[in-house]
């Protein structure tokens, strides 16, 4: 039988829910799967045990335990109230003392703020909620703010992006103690399609996608995404708009907020992900489909984009199906 692993998860007034449950569920249904594994002990310097979260719900915690025991896991929860609280120095000395007597620390969104404020990601690579990145990287330079992936690891400290990312970094560390077999019931009992890797992006390519503003433009984009698989070369793309190449480009990089090859990479991404994403047993017909030249250019542009290969992409929904 495995070792009991105490889980400590921080929970502040503000505390975004899913940051503290999303994690939790992963634990608990790794319990259910090989029980006594893990111990979850939620804290926090609430009033009378209790913390209103974000959402106002209320939330029982037991009191921040003093001095902070010998643990497996500190879990510290991100939110509005986390970020509030990344300037109370009672907190975050205890952040700095649990860390110390835990064999990982983590945070989940926001809850990087607290880590930055205790001095635990100073000279380390970390993410966190990728609308808080800018800010973080300004307040702490010492930090090294990634704001793509999902999450990191750097040595014994793990953080993770906004919100539901809590649970794929949660599963992350249930692959670590209790491999990968584990990992996946977990996800498949939690309804995740698939669990996905800490170095893929946070969120879709084409949901950054601006739409231009004057409707010639607007028409072109919509006629791209039907017809990714022909020719959609600066000067196609320009002769359908009918501008020069130069008028063309200037004009569609000012309003769209990219230049017409990226915006098109984009959306074959974007394609062969569906494509993967069903199943498409063919990286051949995959780049075919989106597109792309060939497999190798599909293979850099999806590596590129989303932070992982075609194949472990559509590896993991078949694990997961």
């Amino acid at each position: 039988m495995p070792p009991i692993r105490r889980v400590l998860v921080l929970a502040v007034d503000g505390v975004q829910s899913l940051d503290v449950m999303g994690p939790i569920e992963v634990f608990c249904d790794a319990n259910d799967l090989v029980p006594g594994t893990y111990r979850i002990d939620v804290v926090g310097p609430g009033r009378d045990g209790q913390i209103t979260m974000s959402n106002g719900l209320k939330l029982g915690v037991d009191p921040l335990p003093e001095p902070p025991p010998r643990h497996d896991t500190l879990v510290v929860a991100g939110g509005e109230g986390a970020r509030r609280a990344s300037d109370d120095p009672a907190i975050v000395d205890w952040i700095a003392r649990a860390s110390r007597r835990a064999r990982r620390t983590t945070s989940i969104c926001t809850g990087s703020y607290l880590l930055a404020a205790a001095g635990l990601l100073n000279g380390r690579r970390a993410t966190t909620h990728w609308n808080y990145c800018t800010v973080l990287a300004q307040r702490y330079p010492e930090v090294d703010i990634d704001p793509d992936p999902l999450f990191v690891r750097d040595g014994d400290v793990w953080t993770s992006a906004g919100i539901t990312a809590g649970i794929d970094l949660a599963l992350a560390l249930v692959e670590e103690d209790l491999g990968a077999d584990v990992a996946l019931a977990v996800a498949r009992l939690l309804v995740v399609f698939f669990k996905r890797p800490g170095g893929q992006s946070q969120f879709s390519g084409a949901l950054s996608v601006q739409q231009a503003s004057r409707p010639a433009l607007r028409e072109l984009q919509a006629w791209i995404g039907g017809h990714l698989d022909e020719d959609l070369s600066v000067a196609a793309l320009a002769d359908r708009a009918q501008l020069s190449e130069r008028s063309f480009a200037r004009a569609f990089r000012a309003e769209v907020g990219q230049t017409p090859a990226v915006y098109v990479e984009t959306l074959r991404v974007e394609r062969a992900r569906a494509l993967l994403e069903d199943g498409a047993q063919s990286l051949d017909a995959v780049a075919r489909a989106a597109g792309f030249s060939s497999p190798e250019v599909l293979r850099r542009a999806f590596h590129r984009r989303v932070g992982v290969s075609p194949a472990a992409y559509r590896e993991r929904f078949r694990l997961a199906a």
